[in-house]
């Protein structure tokens, strides 16, 4: 399957008045459409960077350093600025982790999802409150005529939840990025949450980037899992067979450290060592490699660390796998 974005090579550093700080290195990924693509790894890995800078809404203090974003063949970093403005929210669109603090507390959330329409698709006046009303009903909000005309702070964290996601469907985009959708919500809200992404995904052949560090949620839900370390894409694969059978070693190390994965307390195994200082000029070409059992001479070679296949579909940055 062809896929629908496609990053390649990209590198991303944040200005800081100790230097730089190599936030992404060399970090290639693909998503198709219909697929949900899982972006897995510690605080501090890199998820949410990579998906603003797909987005186009890295801080001001981030700069791109090289590789490409490719949605549709068509490179988003070569895209005329204001074009670039018209593709996010029509293309592609973000639910982020917070839902309180992305929706304004002093708009009603159905005038909120319909400035997104209005902008984008410029629909008759006479036909906006049917296409709001439309965006809620698909995201399972009762009542949507009513609902539409709530603010923020009357409606649970679950359903501010559902109104961020209609916002961010309200124009049928084919790129979704849910950047830690789930957090701050009870269990039950959890699971309704990701059961809507996943059929709105089924169902519109949506292409979906869900970030999260929950591996089981993740194996639950998932077609795909990227393992992120330190800025670095260390392992793709389809998610059953990183859950059988991991190559890397820190994918391996984090799946052992999962308590939801693990059989018992006592199979838990916390993954030795800290994320490596990324404002360092000397950083190894394999970041994990000074939390690995198996570093030899070879990981510390010089050149980049590029992914390569291991097996079909089956994509590894590691230079001596298990």
């Amino acid at each position: 399957m062809n896929a629908l974005l496609s990053v390649r090579g990209l590198g991303v550093d944040f200005e800081t008045g100790d230097g730089p700080v190599h936030v992404l290195e060399n970090v290639s990924l693909d998503i198709a459409p219909g697929e949900i693509t899982g972006i897995i790894g510690e605080s501090g890995s890199g998820k949410s960077v990579m998906a603003f800078a797909v987005m186009g809404i890295l801080d001001p203090a981030a700069r791109i350093t090289g590789g490409d974003i490719l949605f549709r063949g068509e490179s988003l970093l070569a895209m005329d600025p204001r074009r670039r403005d018209g593709w996010r929210g029509r293309e592609a669109a973000i639910i982020f982790q917070n839902p309180r603090a992305a929706l304004n507390p002093i708009r009603r959330v159905g005038d909120q999802i319909g400035d997104v329409i209005a902008r984008h698709d410029r629909p008759p006046a006479h036909a906006l409150r049917g296409r709001v009303e439309d965006a809620l009903r698909r995201v399972g909000i009762p009542d949507p005529a009513r609902r539409a005309r709530a603010w923020p702070f009357e409606l649970s964290g679950g359903q501010c939840q559902r109104i961020s996601i209609a916002m961010a469907l309200a124009c049928r985009p084919g790129l979704l990025i849910a950047d830690e959708p789930t957090t701050g919500l009870d269990v039950t809200t959890q699971a309704a949450i990701i059961a809507l992404i996943r059929a709105l995904a089924r169902e519109n052949g949506t292409a979906v980037a869900l970030i999260t560090h929950d591996l089981a949620l993740a194996a639950a839900t998932c077609d795909r899992l990227a393992i992120m370390h330190a800025g670095h894409v260390v392992e793709t694969a389809p998610a059953p067979t990183i859950l059988a059978a991991p190559r890397h070693p820190y994918t391996r190390a984090l799946l052992a450290s999962a308590p939801a994965l693990a059989g018992s307390i006592n199979e838990l195994q916390p993954i030795p060592g800290r994320l490596p200082d990324l404002r360092r000029a000397d950083l190894p070409p394999c970041r994990f490699a000074e939390r690995c059992p198996r570093r030899i001479a070879r990981c510390d070679a010089p050149g980049p660390l590029g992914l390569h296949e291991a097996a079909p579909r089956h994509l590894l940055a590691c230079r001596n796998p298990p």
